[in-house]
């Protein structure tokens, strides 16, 4: 599907009474995906599904920690073709989006959790709304972040900023063996998708060349470009039934703002949490009323 093009260029320190667990590996049949929990497994859990090319360190430690110390189990993970999980030749994939979202349901059979508060950022929004349709009974609450519409194309929605594609252009210069120009290409992205917010370099440039150096193959995270499939669950928002929070922020370069407005009218019982100046990202300074909202948003809706 043309849209996946679009994601190509798109995407520790813990406190001492809530540290991260181990990796875990969930295996399903040929597939191994690269996991990592965060606080009390009693707690109601919060899965973490992140976007295109990105791995789950984007899910910062520190994040999780902080969403953890609010009484949740947080658990984020590496999408196929990303950093620790099965990782196949760059330009050639054998996986479509469904599969993606079963997934997300095979790492919470692993922890053999019933039923889980489900975030997705981006890709992993569409990720996480399939998987509400496809399978409600495991959702509790839905968290969709900087994403549109699982369904057809809006028209009246402005598409992707030019800066993005001039941006993306850029990609076929890059020597990918060359660690220090690909670490200088990726924060030249991190700039692009900070909107009006300042940029963390220092944090962003340790996560980079810590997801570089967890790689099987680097490039392979540019497969997601390529991902196809999901058609079935088209337009379906009708079908979502549980509470959502979508968070967006106002001058996000991928999925305009104005996708909330979709979101909002189609999912019946969601409600917003606007990000002023916010990009298309995680931004270290939105951490604390990100994590304020989902709690409160969570806490009203317990499973």
């Amino acid at each position: 599907m043309k849209r996946f093009g679009f994601f190509v260029l798109i995407f520790i320190l813990t406190n001492s009474c809530m540290k991260a667990q181990k990796e875990k590996i969930i295996n399903n049949g040929n597939v191994s995906i690269c996991t990592e929990s965060f606080g009390n497994f009693n707690n109601p859990a919060i899965l973490l599904i992140g976007g295109a090319t990105v791995s789950m360190l984007y899910w910062d430690a520190d994040f999780c920690n902080k969403l953890a110390n609010k009484g949740y189990f947080v658990i984020r993970y590496d999408n196929r073709d990303v950093d620790k999980s099965t990782t196949y030749s760059p330009g050639s994939i054998t996986y479509n989006i469904v599969d993606l979202a079963d997934d997300a349901v095979n790492i919470l059979d692993a922890y053999k959790i019933k039923k889980a508060n489900i975030m997705g950022i981006s890709l992993g929004g569409l990720i996480a709304q399939i998987l509400a349709i496809k399978s409600p009974n495991r959702v509790n609450s839905l968290i969709l972040m900087s994403t549109g519409i699982w369904g057809t194309p809006d028209p009246t929605i402005p598409e992707m900023d030019k800066e993005i594609f001039n941006f993306q252009s850029k990609a076929e210069s890059i020597n990918w063996n060359d660690k220090k120009e690909v670490v200088h290409y990726m924060l030249q992205n991190s700039h692009l998708m900070a909107g009006r917010k300042p940029v963390d370099y220092s944090r962003e440039e340790k996560r980079i060349e810590h997801e570089i150096d967890r790689a099987v193959n680097y490039r392979s995270m540019f497969n997601h470009s390529l991902i196809q499939g999901g058609e079935a669950y088209y337009d379906k928002m009708d079908e979502i039934k549980m509470p959502t929070l979508i968070i967006h922020g106002t001058d996000d370069k991928i999925w305009h703002f104005k996708n909330t407005e979709k979101l909002l009218a189609d999912i019946k019982n969601s409600q917003l949490l606007k990000l002023e100046g916010t990009g298309h990202e995680l931004n270290y300074n939105d951490w604390d009323i990100i994590i304020t909202t989902i709690n409160r948003f969570i806490s009203n809706y317990p499973a």
